[in-house]
């Protein structure tokens, strides 16, 4: 595993993990496919997403697996900093330097989100004809229906602090001062963004020694606004779906709807589980089984 950044849009760059194939068995005229992974929301490249690389490598598959700008390892002055578009910027920015590689096939390039990066991969790949493939996993694809979740699982008290605190950090912001940070996640009934039942065990469960329990409050004010679902009918590529049933974080309706959207290309593999239970265990092992099964079935060797 060989440790890069690359840029991104402006003068930011991002830090990102390159691992090789680990067999030769998918190399094409053109060399290698590549998967490139981003993590979920606030997290970092270090907290659950080496299982599933590892899988991909030792089927054939070289991956690049980065941080955001301002997360992680990756450099950016503004740390923590939760915005989808400018997440999408940095997978377009890590698709290109995979694209770029010696010995990756550009024409085999797959995108893989879990979770906040679930999405991005869809908006992403409806933007990029020469994408090969998209999977989708435990996907936050509406930012709308999140907050429709949040409203009904914790009431209206828990969505007024939320944005609450967006807006006080964005005062902050206009008046130059440092911004206004809030728990990422934390116990049911806690004042982070993110409290189900389930949530902070799991967080527990997955992440690396890079992250960090914060993000700066303005981040809540674009959830609304995160709607990959929408770019759903524009992917012109294979993309799989994988739900976790039991999901309290991410609501599985607008996964299947962003499915639907993608037509007769879209797979969907559904597992009877929480949100977290599809980064270990037997829900992992199933998943990263069938991904590995459909990744090989579409961009194998051509």
């Amino acid at each position: 595993m060989e440790t890069f950044t690359f840029p991104t849009s402006g003068r930011s760059r991002c830090a990102a993990w390159y691992l090789k194939a680990d067999t030769d068995e998918l190399v094409g005229p053109h060399g290698r496919p590549c998967v490139v992974m981003g993590h979920g929301f606030a997290a970092t490249r270090d907290s659950g997403l080496l299982p599933f690389a590892e899988r991909f490598t030792a089927a054939g598959f070289d991956v690049v697996l980065f941080d955001y700008r301002g997360f992680g390892t990756s450099p950016g002055k503004r740390r923590q900093d939760v915005n989808h578009r400018k997440h999408r910027q940095d997978y377009h920015a890590a698709v290109a330097w995979a694209r770029a590689l010696p010995r990756v096939d550009m024409t085999r390039i797959v995108l893989w989100g879990s979770s906040y990066s679930g999405g991005h991969v869809l908006a992403v790949a409806a933007q990029d004809a020469m994408v090969a493939a998209v999977i989708s996993q435990g996907a936050a694809v509406d930012g709308l229906a999140a907050l429709r979740s949040l409203y009904a699982g914790a009431g209206i008290g828990k969505l007024a602090a939320l944005v609450g605190a967006g807006l006080r950090d964005l005062g902050r912001a206009l008046t130059g001062r440092p911004p206004h940070m809030i728990p990422v996640v934390g116990a049911v009934g806690s004042d982070a963004v993110i409290s189900s039942p389930d949530s902070l065990e799991g967080y527990r469960s997955i992440m690396g020694p890079s992250f960090r329990n914060e993000m700066c409050g303005r981040g809540i004010l674009r959830i609304a606004a995160n709607r990959p679902v929408l770019a759903a009918d524009r992917i012109d590529c294979a993309a799989l779906y994988i739900l976790a049933e039991r999901d309290n974080v991410a609501p599985t309706s607008a996964v299947r709807d962003a499915a639907r959207r993608t037509g007769v290309r879209a797979e969907i593999e559904s597992y009877d589980c929480g949100h977290f239970d599809i980064y270990t265990g037997a829900a992992f092992e199933k998943s990263v089984s069938r991904q590995v099964e459909f990744l090989r079935r579409h961009v194998g060797v051509r």
